[in-house]
């Protein structure tokens, strides 16, 4: 396997990468399911066990699908203490305190420790997952002490869950779905489905059929329908169309009781803490920003575009277009020669 230094000098880098800067606490940021949500971002970028191509933080740099200790418990409980500190001083709400990492969060083997040292906090915990090691009895026991969970299911088609999930080369789907019922059936919190529907991949109608008469059996009490609003880690993704996505729900709504879809931007302001450069790189590790939210964030942080253009210098940040917009997000750590 080629290494990160020899590929950047393969193709003409002369500076070297910045070691990333990692925040396990970021935001809050405005979410479409849960409000506002202080994130918590509790493993390194880029561990998954999927490489969806659909991902916002790009390709995974590492595919796993044994958990491991990245921080302890106690270091999340301080940064979210930290955070929640500053985040007074503003007055602003939040709603949930959210694992929802640049990666996936049941890989954290330390997981349910850590969503126990959060329940202190009087603030609902969640666990955003793809649901791929639900069919570990650890990994299910340590979700179990989550408020909310939300899992990815995407589709029941072996073929197509390779092409859209990418999972790592040992998962298999029937173990994974497996896994999502088992958990499901002794989950007492709020559970939520997730489904992103890509153009031409999973949006056949048979497809859809498929995945809500799967979903009708774990009984989410909201199952959402998506699309991509944000950069892709495959060029030229794009999500199922209005009439597309009018059609799915319409098959989602025959077999569940509520069906709710997320096709436009998150509505809501990302909260200032004081530390523009520290804000910008928390946020687009796990969530990248329009530029327009962007600029509102330096303004609430008395900044202006020079700690933007100083990230872009450094190669810190890097700016994408997509459907028409810019957005700001930290660029990849390692080529996908890596998985």
């Amino acid at each position: 396997m080629v290494g990160v230094a020899e590929l950047r000098r393969q193709k003409g880098y002369a500076r070297p990468m910045p070691a990333p800067e990692h925040h396990i606490a970021f935001g809050p940021v405005p979410s479409r399911r849960l409000g506002s949500s202080l994130g918590i971002n509790n493993v390194v970028a880029k561990t998954c066990s999927y490489c969806c191509i659909y991902c916002q933080v790009g390709a995974t740099t590492e595919q796993r699908i044994e958990p491991r200790p990245f921080f302890t418990p106690k270091q999340v409980q301080a940064a979210v203490a930290t955070r929640l500190r500053k985040i007074a001083a503003t007055g602003a709400k939040i709603d949930f305190l959210t694992f929802v990492p640049d990666g996936e969060p049941t890989l954290d083997a330390r997981l349910g420790d850590s969503i126990e040292a959060l329940l202190g906090f009087g603030l609902p915990v969640a666990v955003i997952t793809n649901g791929s090691l639900l069919w570990r009895a650890e990994v299910r026991r340590a979700l179990t002490r989550a408020d909310l969970v939300s899992v990815k299911v995407d589709t029941v088609d072996d073929a197509i869950w390779r092409r859209i999930n990418r999972p790592q080369r040992e998962l298999e789907l029937p173990r994974v779905l497996e896994g999502i019922r088992q958990f499901a059936a002794a989950y007492d919190g709020t559970l939520l489905s997730d489904t992103t529907l890509i153009a031409g991949v999973n949006d056949a109608s048979d497809s859809i059929s498929a995945t809500a008469d799967f979903l009708a059996g774990i009984r989410p009490q909201t199952a959402y329908l998506a699309v991509p609003t944000r950069p892709t880690a495959v060029a030229g993704i794009r999500g199922t169309d209005e009439s597309g996505l009018l059609h799915a729900r319409r098959i989602f709504s025959t077999r569940l009781p509520r069906v709710e879809t997320l096709a436009e931007h998150e509505i809501g302001e990302f909260t200032p803490s004081g530390d523009a450069r520290g804000d910008l790189l928390a946020i687009t590790a796990v969530h990248p920003m329009r530029e327009d939210d962007v600029r509102r964030l330096l303004k609430g942080n008395h900044a202006d575009w020079r700690v933007v253009q100083s990230l872009l210098s450094e190669g810190s940040l890097k700016a994408v277009r997509y459907q028409g917009q810019t957005f700001y997000l930290r660029p990849a750590r390692c080529d996908r020669s890596a998985m």
